[in-house]
């Protein structure tokens, strides 16, 4: 084993945490999403079919994926906020948002190299990391191939800056859709975080937490 690929988001940073909690209740306060579930599974599906499409000459970066989501919610749901304040906070997700409390103590003790696998522009990642005072191998972002997860050319990438063969990495991520099936399409080994419940999937290691993975 060479290197350990870790997905961002939901992975090593939180998704429910102070600044998105602001924005849903943005959305709220100015559409017709008058549910935080509603405004989350509106939005984060809008996501995932942008980054299903993201790849090559459709490739757009975070802040263009915003400005559509956003605009496409001022047709869909009434949204008549402050469409430049919704996008600042929707920055700071990509910045602030907190570690989970395993992420420093798994890559100060797994005794190999970690790679950040994510769909976040470069400079977001960076700043982020750099404010948590976190030091990774490298970050592997979809701007660098123009395309993101689940597309096999941000794998490829993540295989060429690790200078290692798909049998000699792990992927480590929380999502079935954009980690464990493109990393099984490559010959990577998969492993699901599943933070919040224990499930089971067919061949492929299920963890509660990084630290499950240094036995």
């Amino acid at each position: 084993m060479k290197a350990i690929l870790l997905d961002y988001t939901g992975t090593m940073v939180q998704e429910d945490e102070p600044y998105t909690r602001e924005l849903v209740r943005y959305f709220i306060a100015h559409s017709r999403l008058d549910t935080p579930e509603k405004a989350f599974r509106v939005v984060w599906t809008k996501i995932k079919e942008m980054e299903a499409n993201c790849v090559g000459e459709n490739y757009i970066g975070l802040d263009e994926k915003a400005d559509r989501i956003l605009q496409e919610c001022v047709e869909e749901y009434g949204l008549d906020g402050d469409l430049d304040h919704m996008h600042a906070i929707w920055r700071n997700v990509w910045i602030h948002a907190p570690l989970f409390d395993d992420v420093k103590p798994f890559i100060e003790k797994i005794g190999l190299p970690v790679y950040v696998v994510t769909n976040d522009d470069l400079c977001y990642v960076e700043q982020s990391l750099a404010e948590k005072g976190l030091e990774v191998a490298g970050i592997v972002s979809a701007e660098m191939v123009r395309a993101g997860k689940p597309h096999r050319e941000i794998f490829e990438k993540a295989l060429e800056m690790a200078s290692a063969s798909p049998d000699e990495v792990i992927h480590v991520g929380d999502s079935i859709t954009s980690d464990v099936k493109p990393a099984l399409a490559m010959g990577i080994t998969p492993v699901y975080m599943s933070r919040k419940e224990d499930v089971q999937l067919d061949g492929v290691r299920v963890i509660r937490t990084l630290l499950d993975l240094l036995e």
